[in-house]
């Protein structure tokens, strides 16, 4: 059984003012004058757990900044070293029986090499699952982090799963980490260091919490930056490895142009020596006639 000192989350559903509050999706319902309708319908709290491929789901923008900042960080942290890739918004199927699909926020995977495009990862296909999995709260959906997943992610062998839980009314945001570690197949709650850091144990980096959005932190401790500033530093080096892939491209080009050049001169100049050692051949056997003729020449003089 999961070990949580979470109390429960009473969930808040949908008014009638705003049925699509948590979300929706479009769901094929021919009519007689379009038999390719499609009905805009709203999300249960049950679909946001259980997301299928295509569904819209409501998100603050403070969220998003988040989800963003945290899915950049981790990538410049392992994608380079081929440690893990990481998705953001990706649905993941399981290879636990009784177990459906879930959307987390991100979700670090070690085993894989590139990131492909998918829509589900699926476990059992890949043969790799998530080692981090970071959810942000949302107030409509707290319940579902709070609370089942915790539940549903240690049943699917995730060692360790970080929620970023949004304690804050209204637009005011307020921040807390928790952290919770698979522990002979249960999760432990894990309390923040002194400074009030979760380490997120793949990536040897610190999550906190400044004002009202997340911060990571390297092993010395020094902060990434925001969001803005770690946007700015993936484009960077991405143009920087575009430029070098380019420049390697060049020179690979002009080594293979030169040896080109080189192979073409070297055909050049075997066919010259070859048409030499012909032409040599030939006047040999010319003045060897010649030597003939010359000699019978001189007999038929003699006689």
């Amino acid at each position: 059984m999961t070990q949580t000192t979470v109390p429960t989350v009473a969930p808040i559903a949908p008014t009638a003012d705003d049925p699509f509050r948590y979300g929706w999706r479009y769901v094929p319902r021919p009519t007689p004058d379009d038999p390719r309708h499609l009905e805009q319908v709203p999300l249960t709290l049950e679909d946001v757990l259980h997301p299928e491929v295509g569904d819209f789901i409501v998100h603050s923008d403070r969220h998003e900044t988040d989800r963003i900042y945290l899915t950049e960080v981790l990538r410049a942290r392992l994608e380079s070293s081929g440690a893990a890739i990481v998705l953001t918004d990706v649905r993941i199927a399981w290879d636990v029986p009784d177990l459906r699909p879930h959307g987390p926020d991100v979700m670090v995977i070690p085993g894989i090499r590139e990131r492909q495009n998918w829509s589900t990862f699926e476990v059992a296909v890949e043969g790799a699952r998530p080692a981090l999995i970071i959810e942000i709260t949302s107030p409509e959906t707290r319940e579902n982090d709070l609370e089942r997943k915790v539940d549903h992610y240690a049943r699917a062998g995730v060692a360790q799963y970080v929620i970023v839980d949004d304690l804050g009314r209204g637009r005011e945001r307020r921040l807390r980490l928790l952290d919770y570690r698979l522990e002979a197949g249960v999760y432990r709650l894990h309390p923040p260091d002194a400074a009030g850091l979760v380490r997120l144990v793949i990536a040897n980096l610190w999550l906190g919490v400044e004002g009202d959005h997340v911060v990571c932190y390297d092993e010395r401790h020094v902060p990434f930056g925001d969001y803005t500033a770690v946007l700015r530093q993936a484009a960077e080096a991405e143009e920087r490895a575009q430029r070098e892939a380019e420049r390697a491209q060049r020179e690979a080009a002009a080594r293979e142009a030169e040896a080109q050049a080189r192979a073409a001169a070297e055909e050049r100049a075997q066919r010259e020596a070859e048409a030499r050692a012909e032409v040599e051949a030939r006047l040999r056997e010319l003045e060897a006639e010649l030597r003939k003729l010359r000699g019978e020449d001189s007999a038929i003089g003699s006689s």
